[in-house]
């Protein structure tokens, strides 16, 4: 398992040297959105395309 520490060390390599803090905190956001999604489908699954659709369906318009 990587540290956050590392993580955070890969991601400003891979940053432009211009990037501005605005866009650096961005990208910890999403870095760490993505980390809770794939723990969260670790612990409770995920669904199939047909139960996504049923459960968005009074969202869907025909």
């Amino acid at each position: 398992m990587i540290s956050p520490k590392a993580e955070v060390a890969t991601m400003l390599e891979a940053l432009s040297d211009d990037v501005s803090l605005e866009d650096f905190q961005y990208h910890l956001y999403v870095l760490e959105k993505v980390k809770r999604g794939l723990q969260r489908i670790d612990t409770e699954g995920t669904l199939s395309h047909e139960e996504a659709k049923q459960r968005l369906q009074k969202w869907l318009v025909d």
